[in-house]
C-alpha cells in the first residue's frame, strides 16, 4: 500500500495534465515550496495535513487540499482508506465515486522481510498523477472536508519483486477522462490500467534513506 509520498517543489510539471494551466501549475508550486521537503502522509486526527489534489469542479480543473483518508461520523475510518484496490472498483455495478488526481513526484515503499525503504519515481522530477476516488467527510468540528483514497494496482513485472502493490498512474492525456467521465466503473477503470501502461513502465525503484 502507498502509505506516503512526496513533491518536490523543483518539480517538471510539463507532462502532469495537458489542460492544466499555468495558475494551477504555480499554486502547487507554492504548496510544495512552502512544505519543502515533508513527506505527505495520511491526515491525522489532531495534525490535519492536507495534501494537495486536482479535481474537476464545473467542466475546469481545480486544485484543492484533500484529507488522505475517509472521514466517518467525524473520526478518521477505523477500517483502511487511505488506499482503494484497483479490483474492488472493477466490480462496481454502476458509476465510480468522484475522483480526483494526487500531484507527486515519488512515493514510498518498504521492502519485505528486510524491512528496507524504496523511493519510486521517474528517474527525475517529473510531475504525475495518481488516481484517487474521494467523498465529503465531516469532521467533529463540523468542517467538510474532500477526502480521498490513493487507487492501487498490482506492481508491474520491474518493480513486483520490491512491492506487490503500486499506485495507478493517470498519464496527462488520459487526466480529464479520469476526472469527469460517466462510463460504468468496469469500462472506466479497464480504460485507465490500459492508459497507465506506459507510464508505470518508465518508473524506477531506489532505496530512500527514511
Amino acid at each position: 500500500m502507498c502509505a506516503s509520498y512526496g513533491l518536490d517543489p523543483r518539480f517538471d510539471g510539463s507532462d502532469f495534465i495537458d489542460t492544466a494551466d499555468e495558475e494551477l501549475l504555480a499554486g502547487l508550486r507554492d504548496w510544495a515550496e512552502q512544505n519543502a521537503n515533508e513527506t505527505l502522509r495520511p491526515t491525522g486526527k489532531n495534525l490535519r495535513n492536507l495534501n494537495p489534489i486536482v479535481t474537476a469542479v464545473d467542466d475546469s480543473l481545480s486544485l484543492g487540499l484533500g484529507w488522505w483518508g475517509y472521514l466517518v461520523d467525524g473520526e478518521p475510518a477505523k477500517f483502511p482508506s487511505i488506499n482503494t484496490r484497483s479490483e474492488h472498483l472493477q466490480q462496481r455495478p454502476a458509476s465510480m465515486p468522484t475522483r480526483a488526481i494526487v500531484p507527486a513526484t515519488n512515493w514510498f515503499e518498504m521492502r519485505k522481510p528486510e524491512r528496507k525503504w524504496y523511493s519510486f519515481d521517474t528517474g527525475g522530477l517529473d510531475l504525475f498523477g495518481m488516481a484517487a476516488v474521494t467523498q465529503r467527510g465531516r469532521a467533529t468540528d463540523g468542517r467538510l472536508f474532500t477526502c480521498y483514497s490513493i487507487v492501487m494496482q498490482p506492481a508491474v513485472d520491474h518493480l513486483f519483486e520490491i512491492h506487490d502493490r503500486m499506485p495507478l498512474l493517470i498519464p496527462s492525456r488520459f487526466a480529464r477522462e479520469w476526472l469527469t467521465s460517466t462510463d460504468p466503473a468496469p469500462i472506466l477503470m479497464q480504460a485507465a490500467l490500459q492508459a497507465a501502461r506506459p507510464l508505470a513502465a518508465d518508473i524506477n525503484a531506489h532505496p530512500a534513506a527514511r
